[in-house]
């Protein structure tokens, strides 16, 4: 593995006893697009926060990121290893306005490919229209393409992002689609949990399946596109 590669060995992840993740080992590489499928209820989003040490998962085994353990650690440092989060539920905060979201998110990246608000701003003007007002109060939509926005400004090396296709229209999917290409192309690692299975194959190269808290499946996004059998028995489609 290389030195930028998140990897998962042997994580099992708990709310109080409920017992979610059992001995989940995957991995995403640097500039590499990976989704995670299954079924509402398998512990998909629990697996995003277990990397993130989200205060009531307790996760045990081990979870590695540039080569740094973040099993013990708390989720600020997470994050400042280099790893955004785009959660489910956007958890957007009331006091703030759509602006200061991404001000205070804010942290500067490459010259000339930085992603910054002005930058933002121009790329989703449904947001910069509103951009003086509370964030909670954007539509649903909205407030989703908010919360993508305010993980992007972290110019992070790895993103999280769980559902980004919730709320949202098909063309700012398009713009969604295009973030997350050029993203890959520097070198950026996407990990994605996404029910839209078609929006999940247009980005991701690899996929994992997840059932019941494990991982049953692993394959190419080419070779899992058209395997009919598979959608149904994993996903019910």
């Amino acid at each position: 593995m290389d030195g930028n590669t998140l990897e998962l060995k042997d994580i099992n992840a708990y709310y109080g006893k409920s017992h979610v993740l059992q001995d989940v080992n995957l991995h995403a590489k640097t500039g590499e697009k990976v989704v995670i499928l299954g079924r509402n209820g398998m512990g998909k989003t629990t697996l995003l926060k277990a990397i993130m040490g989200i205060g009531e998962v307790k996760r045990t085994g081990s979870i590695t990121y540039g080569g740094k353990e973040l099993i013990d650690k708390q989720t600020y440092s997470i994050a400042r290893t280099g790893i955004g989060y785009v959660p489910q539920g956007w958890q957007l905060f009331p006091s703030l306005t759509v602006e200061e979201h991404l001000t205070i998110a804010y942290r500067r990246g490459e010259p000339g490919k930085e992603w910054n608000p002005d930058r933002l701003f121009n790329l989703f003007p449904e947001i910069e229209r509103r951009r003086k007002i509370s964030g909670t109060s954007l539509s649903g939509g909205e407030q989703q393409i908010l919360a993508i926005c305010r993980a992007l400004v972290t110019n992070s090396e790895l993103l999280l992002m769980d559902e980004p296709s919730e709320g949202i229209s098909v063309k700012v999917l398009d713009r969604i689609v295009g973030i997350c290409e050029e993203l890959s192309a520097a070198n950026k690692c996407i990990l994605l949990v996404e029910q839209n299975l078609n929006l999940a194959l247009r980005i991701a190269e690899r996929v994992y399946i997840l059932v019941n808290g494990s991982i049953v499946y692993e394959t190419t996004s080419e070779a899992f596109k058209d395997d009919k059998e598979k959608h149904a028995q994993y996903l019910g489609i």
